[in-house]
């Protein structure tokens, strides 16, 4: 009995950290239905912190995380991978513009033509909205008034239908992306812009005329602030999915768990699986809302996304075309202005021993 207890331990422990980056931490209402009610939550962290095993569990994988921070602040500045991995993410800014137009824009042409409202979960047919939205993004024309366009649309039906469209959140932050940043390249405005600031073109009659773009330079929005728009509502949508959808709808979320048998991949509890798997989109969440290890944190919630995307055969993909190409951005971009990046992360690195010239996204790129 104690050398299976120990078994399950170890594997258990192997596995913690992992656990959040299971299938499990899909979007829960697009692959169960309505059926009998679950624990309630206080029943469901109950059975989840009553188990030695699980506390173990999570014990041991915090204590991993603990030390895998630890040695990435002392050591991982010093691989050169890294630095190269950097320098070539950075270079990909001239295409930022097209990715959140894509991102956006394939996504929202599919609910246009699926007959629901940005979210699999809202059917709300507004094919015509939606479609023109999303052509016009997708075309790189008009591009901004698009996303515009777009926000408003969304924010007009989150009023009617909150809080469920709350799952598509990061439609806000794809939208206002693309207005910041503007079409990119390739695109037809830019196409236009350059007709329009060549002389002798028919088109340079319009050099004069205010675009979005004036309008926003005019009040001090640059394209340096797009990082921190995508950042605050992607680690919204993280950090919410995790908590409602997992935590305070734990029956929703073992149905997921019983499903696909998720515990024959790891010998856990069924609560243990949606707890971790909640407890791992809260943690990316909140990384990227912070601004705290923005690259990294990206990449586990890429991680996430690729883990539901062949883990679960019905769930519908291009509901998560969006998360996929926002999580990309800001490996593009890391942080931006108002992140833990750019003040404490610094600091530790300069305290445990290492020049923070190379921090995970350093204000002044160090390359």
């Amino acid at each position: 009995m104690h050398s299976d207890w120990s078994r399950r331990l170890v594997i258990g422990s192997l596995v913690g950290v992992a656990l959040a980056t299971r299938p499990v931490a899909a979007h829960v209402d697009y692959v169960t239905e309505e059926g009998e009610s679950g624990p309630g939550v206080v029943e469901f962290l109950s059975a989840v912190l009553s188990d030695p095993l699980n506390v173990a569990v999570l014990v041991a994988g915090g204590v991993g995380v603990t030390i895998a921070t630890l040695g990435w602040l002392r050591y991982g500045d010093h691989i050169a991978d890294v630095t190269v991995i950097r320098r070539t993410l950075r270079s990909y800014q001239p295409y930022l513009g097209w990715l959140l137009r894509l991102a956006t824009g394939l996504p929202l042409m599919g609910a246009g033509f699926g007959g629901y409202f940005f979210s699999p979960a809202v059917g709300v047919e507004a094919r015509l909205v939606q479609i023109t939205i999303a052509f016009l993004l997708l075309f790189g024309l008009a591009t901004r008034l698009a996303a515009l366009a777009g926000l408003l649309t969304y924010l007009v039906g989150l009023a009617t239908h909150f809080p469920t469209l709350l799952l598509s959140s990061e439609y806000l932050a794809g939208f206002l992306g693309i207005l910041v940043v503007g079409p990119g390249q390739p695109s037809a405005d830019l196409l236009l812009r350059r007709l329009i600031v060549t002389d002798g073109t028919i088109m340079s009659r319009f050099r004069d005329v205010t675009t979005v773009s004036d309008v926003l330079s005019g009040f001090g929005v640059e394209k340096s602030v797009a990082p921190l728009l995508i950042r605050l509502f992607l680690g919204f949508n993280f950090a919410y999915l995790g908590v409602t959808e997992k935590w305070l709808d734990p029956g929703r979320a073992l149905q997921v768990v019983a499903k696909y048998d998720l515990t024959a991949v790891a010998p856990l509890s069924p609560e243990m699986w949606v707890f971790a798997a909640g407890l791992g989109e809260l943690v990316v969440g909140l990384l990227i809302l912070t601004g705290t290890f923005t690259r990294s944190a990206a990449g586990a919630g890429f991680v996430i996304l690729t883990t539901t995307l062949f883990g679960l055969p019905d769930d519908p993909v291009l509901a998560h075309v969006t998360l996929f190409g926002l999580t990309s951005a800001l490996l593009i971009t890391g942080s931006g202005p108002l992140a833990l990046d750019r003040t404490v992360i610094p600091t530790l690195r300069a305290r445990i021993g290492t020049a923070p010239s190379h921090a995970d996204d350093p204000a002044t790129p160090a390359d």
